[in-house]
Parts: C-alpha cells; structure tokens; sequence
C-alpha cells in the first residue's frame, strides 16, 4: 500500500495556504478598508488618501499627475495594499 496521494494532497494544501497568505488585514482577500480620514492605501502603484468620512472618496492622481478619484468598491475591484510593494 502506498502514501503518495496521501503526501501529495498534503502537500498541495500547503502550497494553496501558502499561495493564499496575505498580510492582515490589507488587500483583497479582506475588504476592510482603513476608514480614519487621511488613511493611505496602495493600489496599481499609485497612492490614494481617503478624503472626509461620510461620503468619504480615495484621492489620489494617475500617471500624468491627473486628480483621480476612487469608491470602496474601485479599491476592491482593482486590489488594495497598506504598502507599496
């Protein structure tokens, strides 16, 4: 009788874990946005500061230097870091 399926579906839970991991309480896989008023996120390389707290809108400008502005939604859709890298 052999292990290999055994070890192999262990092993492929650890690499989809590991695959998985992301830092708390940032990004997509929670959709937990800071909700302090100028709280910064990250998001396709450019930053964006929320702007008021009821209402409140991610600002931030695009690679021209254009004002762009962002919903909770947009930030989820797009994908959504604490941190620049």
């Amino acid at each position: 009788m052999s292990t290999e399926p055994a070890l192999s579906a262990q092993a492929s839970a650890a690499q989809t874990a590991a695959a998985t991991r992301v830092e708390p309480g940032c990004g997509p896989a929670t959709t937990e946005l800071p909700t302090a008023p100028c709280s910064v996120v990250w998001s396709g390389g450019h930053s964006y500061v929320l702007e008021g707290s009821t209402g409140a809108r991610w600002a931030g400008v695009d690679d021209r230097g254009r004002a762009r502005f962002l919903t909770d939604a947009d930030l989820r859709r797009r994908g959504w870091s604490r941190t620049r890298a």
